[in-house]
This record gives C-alpha cells, structure tokens and sequence, in this order.
C-alpha cells in the first residue's frame, strides 16, 4: 500500500511517500480503508520528535481518518465489512490502517469523508474539554484561544450552539471575522492586541469580572494569561502547547479567584480507558443535521502531506487541512 512514512525526525521534507506492505488486522481491530486523514498540530509535532509519545522512526504519521471498513479481527462486534466510519489511531497517513475497535466509529449519512477525517481530534477534543471537563453551562462566558485552528473552530461552534457567550482570541482581522461567521460574539484580534493588551481586552469585554471558562490549545505565554482572564470560581482547560515553551504564572493569579485549572490530552485519556464512540455519534450527528460546520481550508494528495505541514507550520490556516488518499 502507499503511505507517508517518517525515517528521521525533522521539518516536512522528512514526510517520504513510500510503499509498504499492508497492515495485518488482528484480534480487537478494523482494517480501515482510508480515503482521507486529518492533518494536526500534533502530526507535526511527532515529526520533529516533539510529541511526548512520538515513538522512533521508522514510523507512519497520522491520528485521525475517515474511510470505508475493509477487514474486522476476531472478537469485534458493531461494525461490519464496507461500513463509513471515522477512527483515531496511528498511521492513518496510509491507504489502509489498521485501528482498535473502539476508537472507530460508524459515520451517519450526510457527513463527507472529507469532513468527517477533519473531525475526530479536532472535535472530540474540544467537546470534552467544554461539556465534560468545565462542564458548560448555558449563559456562561467562553474565551476561546486560537479561535481559528480546528480545535478553536469547533470549541467556538459547541460553546454557542451550548447558549454560552463565546470570544474567539485569533492573530489576525481575517481569522478574528472568520470566527464571528462560526458563532462567535466577540473577538480579540492578537495583531492589534498583543501580551498583556490580549488581557486587558478581554477583561474589559467581560466588564472586568474575567470569562467562566477559558480554553487554552496554545500554551507558553497564553496559558499565563489564560489564568488572569478567568472569573472567580472559573475553569481554565489547557490542552496544548504548541508554542513549545515554558510558562512562567504567578499562583495569585488565579488561586484568590477559587479557579479550576483544567488538563487534557486525548492520547493519555483513550489510553486511560475512555471510550470515544459515543462523543463521536453524537458529534457527527449534529454536524449532519447541520448544527455544526467542519471547516476544511485545504486538502492535499497524500503524496504532498510534506507541504500540508508546511502549509500548517505558516499557522495562517483557518479550520483543518486534509490529505486525500486515492485508492487504486
């Protein structure tokens, strides 16, 4: 089969097409037959060998697709031969993958493939950490950082669609419009609003009293200033660091306010036991009766993920990008 394989760590022209054998489906697992896979930040990041469960090379990229079932392993019940379904594995940067049973799910009529590979990390990420970590309520107020990532893109979605006020933080005027087009009230523009400004802005339109829940997919410097924007008694959700560095935070600022600061990392919690499915069929259920929009700016052959990164790496994406995967 073909895929996109990494040898040694480093920027996006280590993203080699290459033909390898096919995966062998075993007890437990589907055999899927991808047609298209998510391109994320942490891909990325497992290839430079940032990502703390990178593993080594040789290895094959790729958290999240979309496709056709091809083959189902022993002691695997639900799901049957030529089924659409979504999955969250590795090595879905391939034209077939071979994924534990429970991180597939069954895809419903009416949401593309294309679609639907843009959806399990992005948006399995941004519906725990906002109805079962900080446990939104309806008129609470949402900041949203990094508003126009795929993650930022759907937290912004379900906050609104959830009856919160949402503000989408972005780094520029195209991105901050964008995000009010997707529900969000208001915006804060990082270009104009940089630092300490990005604060302040926030706590003047929150009418200084701070937000009831701030969601953090950048890290470094932000999340420092994801805390001074919580109300008291809010929760502060951190579930990235893309800016790949320390954050220097004062504890006063957020432990006078009785605030919740919140982690998550999706691999860690599928190997911890929780069981995706579920999230997942409600997900894709709403977006197929058209509650919510999965943004895809941009899809690539598979044969070209290295300038996906690239494109990806320049961070003026707004919503997810995709490789497309043909099948002979």
């Amino acid at each position: 089969m073909r895929a996109v394989r990494i040898d040694e760590f480093g920027g996006p022209e280590v993203l080699i097409p290459v033909e390898v054998p096919d995966p062998v489906v075993r007890p437990g697992e589907v055999l899927v037959r991808v047609e298209a896979a998510g391109v994320n930040r942490a891909d990325a990041l497992i290839r430079t060998g940032a990502y703390h469960r990178a593993g080594r090379p040789p290895l094959i990229p790729g958290l999240e697709g979309a496709g056709t079932v091809a083959a189902v392993g022993a002691g695997v019940g639900g799901i049957e031969v030529g089924q659409r379904v979504m999955a969250i594995g590795a090595g879905l940067y391939a034209e077939l993958a071979a994924v534990p049973a429970a991180r597939v799910s069954v895809l419903p009529d009416g949401v593309d493939v294309t679609e639907a590979a843009a959806l399990p990390t992005a948006w399995l990420t941004a519906w725990y950490c906002l109805r079962h970590l900080a446990r939104l309520a309806e008129g609470e107020t949402v900041v949203v950082h990094a508003a126009a990532s795929g993650v930022g893109s759907a937290a912004v979605q379900i906050a609104a669609e959830s009856g919160a006020r949402v503000i989408a933080v972005a780094g520029s005027p195209a991105k901050t419009a964008w995000a009010s087009g997707l529900g969000a009230h208001e915006t804060v523009d990082t270009s104009t609003h940089q630092g300490e400004q990005a604060v302040t802005e926030v706590m003047r339109l929150t009418g200084g009293r701070g937000a009831d829940v701030v969601v953090d997919a950048v890290g470094g410097e932000v999340f420092a200033h994801s805390l001074r924007q919580v109300a008291y008694g809010g929760r502060v959700v951190a579930l990235a660091n893309v800016a790949l560095a320390p954050s220097t935070i004062d504890t006063r600022d957020f432990y006078p306010k009785n605030a919740t600061i919140l982690g998550f990392q999706l691999t860690n919690l599928l190997e911890y036991g929780y069981d995706p499915r579920g999230d997942l069929r409600e997900i894709a259920g709403r977006v197929a009766a058209g509650a919510y929009r999965i943004p895809v700016e941009a899809v690539f052959p598979l044969e070209r993920a290295s300038e996906a990164h690239e494109r990806l790496e320049r961070r003026d994406n707004r919503g997810k990008i995709v490789l497309a995967v043909h099948q002979d």
